[in-house]
């Protein structure tokens, strides 16, 4: 019975030795009160009842969410800004002993910080330099918080709001500058619609041109090719003409055939040749005396 308890005593203090430290945590031990060592991942062994366990840290990078703050700008708009922070413990024993309530050192110096830093810009730069904030606010935290085993891995301003007449005035601002450019657009749009269509019309009027001009050769070529038949027929009539060699009287005649055609016409002044006078007088008097003798 007595070796029973002996073991039973003897597994407690086994247990009550071990420690047993899981994965992303670290324990500061103490001894005697003051600072003894760091247990990192795995199993460790102290004295129970002489080394304490003084605190359980985590050194996951962590975030903290800070309530809004009223700050102050260079033109004097007073507004409100929330601002989150990530931060990872780097150093357990400086983050026990450096400072007393780490969580509300960091709200405190980040509130003191962003007031600084707004206090430099006016209200548009505020607006528009988050970048430029978070940046110097994260190198003024990190750089503070190094004696209290602190690393600032980012820092963002959440939400920034103005007052509400100050939000009223940039919806305004807002407002037209979409109207202005809706005005823009539409005019870039009337603009390029007009130039569109000048140049469909005149691409209309060269097309029509064209038209016209091919139009217009097509009809030169005819008339031109017309005039070639007719010279070609000419040219081959006088040459089988020439190759029947043709008496003067038979040449008289066509001549007078001729002169029939062209008298046909509303001409008011004819001018006979003296030949085709003299076949006309010929005829005439073959003319009465065929009447004669047929009387």
């Amino acid at each position: 019975m007595v070796t029973i308890l002996l073991f039973i005593v003897v597994v407690a203090l086994i247990f009550g030795c071990a420690v047993v430290v899981p994965q992303a945590y670290i324990y500061v031990i103490e001894r005697f009160g003051a600072y003894y060592k760091t247990f990192e991942v795995g199993i460790h062994f102290r004295i129970p009842f002489i080394d304490n366990i003084a605190k359980k840290i985590s050194i996951k990078e962590q975030v903290i969410d800070f309530d809004p703050q009223p700050v102050i700008t260079k033109d004097n708009v007073t507004m409100m800004i929330d601002t989150v922070v990530f931060y990872q413990v780097t150093d357990p024993k400086l983050y026990v002993y450096g400072v007393e309530h780490p969580i509300l050192a960091i709200e405190n110096l980040s509130v003191t910080t962003l007031r600084n830093i707004i206090g430099d810009l006016e209200l548009d730069e505020t607006l528009t330099s988050r970048d430029i904030v978070n940046g110097k606010m994260r190198s003024i935290l990190d750089q503070a918080t190094d004696s209290w085993g602190i690393k600032i891995n980012r820092v963002e301003l959440k939400n920034i709001i103005p007052p509400q007449e100050i939000q009223d005035s940039m919806e305004k601002q807002m407002k037209a500058e979409r109207e202005r450019r809706e005005l823009i657009l539409r005019a870039e749009g009337e603009k390029k619609s007009a130039i569109l269509r000048a140049e469909g019309e005149k691409d209309a009027d060269i097309l029509r041109a064209e038209g016209k001009k091919q139009a217009a050769i097509k009809e030169a070529e005819g008339k031109a090719e017309s005039i070639l038949r007719i010279q070609k027929s000419l040219a081959e009539s006088i040459k089988y003409m020439n190759e029947a060699n043709p008496s003067d009287k038979v040449l008289s005649l066509k001549a007078l055939e001729s002169l029939e055609k062209v008298a046909d016409g509303k001409a008011t002044k004819i001018i006979i040749p003296s030949e085709i006078q003299n076949i006309a007088s010929l005829t005439t008097s073959l003319a009465e005396i065929y009447n004669s003798t047929k009387e």
